[in-house]
Parts: C-alpha cells; structure tokens; sequence
C-alpha cells in the first residue's frame, strides 16, 4: 500500500491521510519524539475538554460519519435504543431524555457514578459491533468521539429536555400532534408509565414546564407546553436555543468557571483519582460476583470448562447489570481470554443459554442483589 508522504512545515510533521488530505484541522499540540539523531512533531488535534464528576448531567449529542443516514432504518434505530438502555442499566445513569434522528441522537443523561466516559464507550462500541456487519470495515460509524455538555442545574435540564423532544417537529420528520408516537424517542413513554424503565424520568421536564404533576392531567398540559414552545417559544426554532446543543456546557459564567477550576485541580489529581476509580469499580464487580456464586450450587461449579453454564450466565448477567470488562471477568471465573467471555456472553443474549432458574439482579451501586420485579424490562439470563 502506498503511504502519503508527510509535508514538513514550519519545524513541524503534518501527516496526511490516503486523499493527501491533512489528518486535522483547527487547534493542534506538538508531541516531540526524539529518534535517534533526528527530532519529529506529530502532530494531533487537542482532545476536548471532558468533565466527569458523581451527579453530573449531560447532554450527548454525537453524529453519523459523514452525516450519512445511519438512523434511516427503523430496525437500525431500534438497536441504538436498547443499547442505550443496557447502557443506562450497566452503569447506573438516570435517561431523562432521548431522542434518535436521521444522522445523529441526542440524550439527556444523569451519570450518579460519574462514568460517562466508560458507559459510552460501550454503547457506541457495541452498537458499531451491531450493526457494523453490513458496513465497509474501513467506515467507521460515527464522526469520532460524543460531545458531551455539562448541564448545570435542573431548570436547565428541564429546558434541554424540551429541546430533545421536539428535535423531531423541528427536523420535519414528524408533526407535533402525533409526536407522542415517534418511537425513537423518549417522549412516548410520558404516556406510557408501565412501559416506562425505572432509569427513565421525566420528572425535570414536568418541573421545567410549570411543576405539572406525572399523570392524565400533567400529561394533557405538557403537551399543550410543547405546542406553544414550537410556535412561539425558545425551544423551537428560536436561534438562543441553538446554545442547548453548541458549545461545551449549558449554564451560567458561574457554572462555566466552576467547571473549569475543577478540570485545573482534575489534571493535577488524574493518575491517583483513575487509580481511586479503578478500586472501587473493581470492588463492586467483586461483590456482585460472590452474590451471584452463592446462588450457583456445588455440583453446578463442579463444571470447570471455560464455557461451563454457570460461568457464562454469571458472566452475561454482570455484563447486563454492571459495566464489569470482559479482561476481569476472563480472570476471575476463569474463561480463557476477553474475546472468549465476549463471545459466549454474546450467545447469551441471544437466547442460547436461557431455560431453568434466573440468578438474582444486582444492584451495581453495593454489589448487593435485588428483586426481580414482575415485569423486568432488563436482559433475562438463566442459570442453567
């Protein structure tokens, strides 16, 4: 394969893609790399400013490669909205809004953990996996990395909630009176409370829009709030609402230098703080499996095979209920490799390993287990 040659310009490397295109554009920082007798600058784009705290809220917003129409597809879209929701189940966020258009989504996401970063990176990898089997393997699915905007208080979370729910009206992919039934969206299920997973909240919406109740009543009004919001209000095509998805946080200056204060004291701390994260991520994971071992019995664990049934249910239901790594599960129930406890865990979802007793949920926040409810909207996993 021929390569691109670099184009050395001002006392720097800039390398080029197979187009003999620059590799990035705008703001870029210099690594020097000493070889041998000669001294070369990569150079790379700046990475964004990335803010992760327990409690944070976001709005994500990323988009297709290219702007292709990657959502199209009704089925495509579907698959985007359950691996958010395992999403929201492994790594304990709170979903208060959502929406999946044509090229792009958007979600209103509280993170109590402050895990954002690891609980994206899962679902933007896992839907790639999912959906990437018809796809060139050289294009990639999305444009790079999410852009993730801090929200700071609830009033503000109520009004980019508004903004989610009507990206559909304002796109023109749906009218406002049957914008209840757009199913790619998080708005259909404020009139559906039965449907409705327990990370769903609609609670700062309803508070934003005049502190309306979550019933009938509340629901008929909320409805009326959005009518007027896409007719005379800010969240329709009022240009001051473009400051809801621009940007790197929704808020006041006050709120803006906070952030950045604590992105100063974040980079002094980072080595001890990953490391601090690291434990008690791993000590969570740690109490869930021994839950779930003392729901195995003897002559179950008798079984030592690397895909042995117990292993893999164990395997798949901490999969489904915490962001535990394939690399930690591998080595604690000994299964081989990451790719292994990958692929078997994928079987499991898919319905190979499911038949007798169901091992009891966990609870990701104390490792402890919880009751199944009568209607478990999370990935059923038998022990067999």
């Amino acid at each position: 394969m021929h390569t691109p040659k670099p184009r050395q310009r001002a006392g720097c490397l800039q390398l080029r893609n197979q187009t003999g295109k620059p590799r990035s554009k705008g703001p870029c920082i210099t690594i020097p790399l000493d070889l041998s007798a000669h001294t070369i600058h990569l150079l790379c784009m700046a990475r964004k400013l990335r803010l992760a705290y327990p409690g944070a809220i976001y709005h994500v917003i990323n988009r297709s490669h290219n702007r292709e129409k990657l959502f199209a597809n009704e089925a495509t879209k579907a698959v985007f909205v359950e691996c958010l929701w395992a999403a929201c189940e492994r790594c304990g966020w709170l979903l208060h809004a959502y929406v999946v258009m044509e090229d792009h989504f958007h979600a209103a996401i509280e993170t109590p953990q402050g895990n954002l970063a690891v609980g994206m990176q899962w679902l933007q990898s896992t839907f790639a996996n999912r959906v990437g089997q018809n796809r060139p393997a050289h294009r990639p699915i999305f444009q790079g990395r999410f852009k993730a905007m801090p929200i700071e208080s609830a009033a503000v979370l109520g009004k980019v909630c508004h903004y989610i729910h009507l990206n559909p009206v304002r796109a023109g992919l749906i009218s406002l009176r049957r914008l209840s039934d757009y199913a790619c969206g998080s708005l259909r299920f404020l009139w559906r409370p039965d449907e409705r997973p327990a990370f769903l909240r609609f609670a700062a919406a309803l508070q934003e829009a005049g502190g309306l109740p979550d019933d009938s009543t509340g629901w008929q009004a909320y409805e009326r709030y959005l009518e007027w919001q896409t007719e005379h209000g800010p969240a329709g095509n009022n240009p001051a609402y473009r400051s809801l998805s621009r940007g790197w946080m929704i808020g006041s200056d006050a709120f803006r230098r906070s952030l950045l204060e604590q992105h100063q004291q974040a980079s002094a701390a980072r080595s001890r703080r990953n490391s601090e994260a690291r434990d008690a991520r791993e000590t969570r994971w740690r109490l869930a499996l021994n839950t779930l071992l003392e729901a195995v019995a003897d002559s179950q664990r008798g079984d030592r095979r690397k895909s042995a049934p117990w292993k893999v249910s164990i395997a798949a239901q901490l999969k489904a209920t915490t962001d535990v790594s394939n690399a930690w599960l591998a080595e604690k129930l000994a299964m081989g490799s990451p790719i292994y406890v990958s692929k078997h865990v994928g079987l499991a979802r898919r319905g190979i390993y499911a038949k007798p007793t169901r091992l009891p949920e966990i609870n990701d926040g104390e490792g402890k287990a919880v009751p199944l409810m009568a209607e478990d909207y999370r990935l059923p996993v038998a022990l067999l």
